[in-house]
C-alpha cells in the first residue's frame, strides 16, 4: 500500500498530492474522489498504477498536444511547462515520448523553423544563442543553420544600416560608434561590421 502524505488545495479544483514513494501530482477533485484520496490514506500499488498512468498520465499527453498546438516548442520547453503543471516525471517522460512518435516534437524541425523565420532580424550567433537558450542541442542547432541560414552577414548588416538611416558623409564619430555598438550588440562580428559600414562610403 502506498500512504497519501499531501493533500493541499491549490485552488480552481485542484489538489496537489504527495505519496510517500516522492512522487507529487496534480489531481482534480473529482478525481480524487474516484481514488478516495485524502492526507493519511492509502492507495493499492494497483490503483496507484492506474491513477499515474491512466488518469494523470492521459491528462499529460492531451496537455502536451495542446501546448503544441498553440506552438511550437523545443523538448525542452515542453518538459518545463508539463513540470510547471504539476506532472510528476514519469508522466511528462511518457508524454514527451508520447508526442515524439507522432513526430509533433522534433528540436531539428523547431530549428530550422527558427533559422528560416528570424535570419533576417538576427545575426547567425544571435540565432545559435536563442537556440541554445530554448535548449536545443548543439547538432541540431549546427545542422539547422547549415541547411535553412542563406542570409549573407554584410547583407544583412546594410540592411540594418539602412534602417538607422545610417549616413557616411554626415555621421559623426559619435553616431559611428553608437550604430557600431548596435550592431556589435546584434552579434556581428567587428570586421565584418566595418567593412558594410566602410562600403557606403561613395
Amino acid at each position: 500500500m502506498i500512504e497519501i502524505t499531501g493533500y493541499e488545495n491549490i485552488g480552481k479544483g485542484k489538489y496537489r498530492t504527495t505519496f510517500d514513494n516522492g512522487t507529487t501530482c496534480v489531481l482534480y477533485r473529482t478525481e480524487a474522489v474516484r481514488y478516495s484520496i485524502m492526507e493519511g490514506a492509502f492507495i493499492s500499488e494497483a490503483d496507484y498504477e492506474k491513477l499515474i498512468t491512466e488518469v494523470v498520465g492521459k491528462r499529460a499527453k492531451k496537455r502536451a498536444l495542446h501546448l503544441l498546438e498553440q506552438m511550437d516548442r523545443s523538448e525542452r520547453k515542453l518538459r518545463e511547462k508539463l513540470t510547471q503543471g504539476g506532472y510528476p516525471d514519469c508522466c511528462v517522460d511518457a508524454a514527451i515520448d508520447y508526442v515524439k512518435s507522432f513526430h509533433y516534437l522534433d528540436d531539428y524541425r523547431f530549428a530550422s523553423t527558427y533559422v528560416r523565420y528570424h535570419q533576417d532580424s538576427l545575426s547567425r550567433r544571435q540565432l545559435e544563442q536563442k537556440l541554445m537558450a530554448k535548449g536545443i542541442g548543439r547538432d541540431d542547432i549546427n545542422c539547422a543553420i547549415e541547411s535553412e541560414y542563406i542570409a549573407e552577414e554584410e547583407k544583412h548588416i546594410a540592411k540594418l544600416l539602412e534602417r538607422k538611416h545610417y549616413d557616411p558623409d554626415n555621421c559623426d564619430e559619435k553616431e559611428f560608434r553608437r550604430i557600431y555598438q548596435f550592431l556589435m550588440r546584434r552579434g556581428f562580428k567587428s570586421s565584418q561590421i566595418l567593412s558594410a559600414m566602410r562600403s557606403q562610403l561613395p
